[in-house]
């Protein structure tokens, strides 16, 4: 995605009205991701006319280290020599300054915003944070996504369920085998207690008969 007109141009209406709200009257330069001037604006005009160059000066060396200028020049004024290094490598355009920040939209970089002149000690970052409102109010809302409890969904609606990406439980209900009461057919065909320990009895006097009465069993293995 790139920086169009259009987007800069909402960006610099929200620093000049947070800047018209703290009567500071700024420098704003926004360019592209390339550090190309998309937009220039200096309100104190016909006055303060180095604060162009800062301010453009701060929106590139913002998209150059893809941090804001305040954060660079904290880390950068401890390395000897580097502020010069890259103002001349970067044909002035590098300053170690607050004011300056990259934009994003949609978590990538697309530009930077640079403001200069402001009255009063952090002036330049407030009206530039206002741009950086601006901006993240075009911003796609990121969908929330809800995770359904089996607890909270009917039983038999398994599909709503699964679709949330929780699997229900399936859940049996048991009854103890005492409770069971067997129809009126199975009573019937049932043997009572006693039948069943009368032809036990009966068996077993069959089987002292059997062999009480001198019945043998051919051995094959035996002599004959």
């Amino acid at each position: 995605m790139s920086l169009t007109i259009d987007l800069a141009r909402r960006v610099l209406e929200a620093c000049k009205q947070r800047a018209s709200e703290l009567r500071s009257p700024v420098s704003i330069a926004i360019v592209d991701a390339g550090g190309h001037l998309v937009l220039f604006e200096r309100m104190m005009s016909p006055y303060g006319w180095a604060t162009g160059n800062i301010s453009l000066a701060k929106a590139t060396t913002a998209v150059m280290f893809n941090q804001p200028t305040d954060a660079v020049a904290q880390w950068g004024a401890q390395i000897p020599g580097f502020a010069s290094s890259m103002a001349e490598m970067s044909q002035g355009r590098f300053i170690m300054a607050a004011g300056g920040w990259p934009l994003r939209l949609n978590g990538a970089t697309i530009g930077g915003i640079g403001v200069s002149g402001g009255n009063a000690p952090g002036r330049d970052d407030d009206i530039a944070r206002a741009g950086l409102a601006a901006l993240e109010a075009l911003s796609a809302p990121v969908p929330s996504v809800r995770y359904a409890s089996p607890q909270a969904q009917p039983a038999s609606s398994y599909a709503q369920v699964s679709s949330s990406g929780v699997q229900p439980s399936l859940t049996y209900q048991s009854t103890p085998l005492s409770q069971v009461s067997p129809t009126p057919e199975l009573k019937e065909s049932m043997p009572t207690s006693s039948t069943v320990n009368l032809d036990m009895a009966q068996e077993m006097r069959s089987q002292e008969k059997l062999y009480d009465g001198g019945l043998t069993v051919p051995d094959q293995y035996s002599e004959k």
